[in-house]
């Protein structure tokens, strides 16, 4: 599948539910998996590909301590999830927020080649479907928080540029803007 870039429109839109699961959807779910790896992402929701759907695929790794020996202390929904990687999430809806933020470097495959600190909230309470499986409410933490609400800001029309405070955003401007000529070229 092809990655829509920065600048191009279809990324700034909300996207539609998906009403049924089916064999389409299916093939979809597959395909988003598929292209993630191709592309060597760790997520890719559908917008990023042209399709106006709320689903997503992910493949967080799991995390182990420097030893390389036990999981680190994890979240409720790393427990659950992070043994089914990859998966696709149908309908993910962010429920709510810790008020604890942290900042980590983020990339994306909207945005090649350009990385930048985001401050997000260090866990939440994740709603969704697993394609092939059932509907949950998990607490993620983690990596995994952070990814997912990567992901859903897609399904909303929102980058992670967008979440850039201005001495970020500034940093990264000049790379935006040649992504932008690049794409008015297309």
């Amino acid at each position: 599948m092809k990655i829509r870039i920065y600048g191009d429109p279809f990324l700034k839109k909300k996207s539609r539910f998906v009403d049924k699961i089916d064999n389409e959807i299916t093939a979809l779910g597959k395909s988003l998996i598929d292209t993630m790896f191709e592309k060597d992402g760790i997520g890719l929701a559908a917008p990023q590909t042209g399709i106006d759907l709320r689903m997503l695929s992910i493949a967080v790794p799991f995390p182990k301590n420097r030893n390389q020996q036990q999981p680190l202390s994890m979240s409720p929904g790393e427990i659950k999830l992070l043994p089914m990687m990859p998966m696709v999430l149908i309908n993910p809806e962010i429920i709510s927020y810790s008020q604890v933020l942290e900042s980590a470097e983020e990339g994306c495959l909207s945005v090649p080649d350009i990385y930048a600190m985001v401050t997000r909230p260090s866990s939440i309470l994740l709603k969704a479907r697993i394609l092939g499986g059932d509907t949950f409410t998990l607490e993620c933490g983690g990596f995994l928080a952070r990814a997912v609400q990567h992901e859903v800001d897609h399904l909303d029309g929102v980058l992670f540029v967008d979440r850039l405070d201005t001495e970020e955003f500034s940093n990264i401007k000049n790379k935006l803007d040649r992504l932008l000529k690049q794409h008015k070229k297309r």
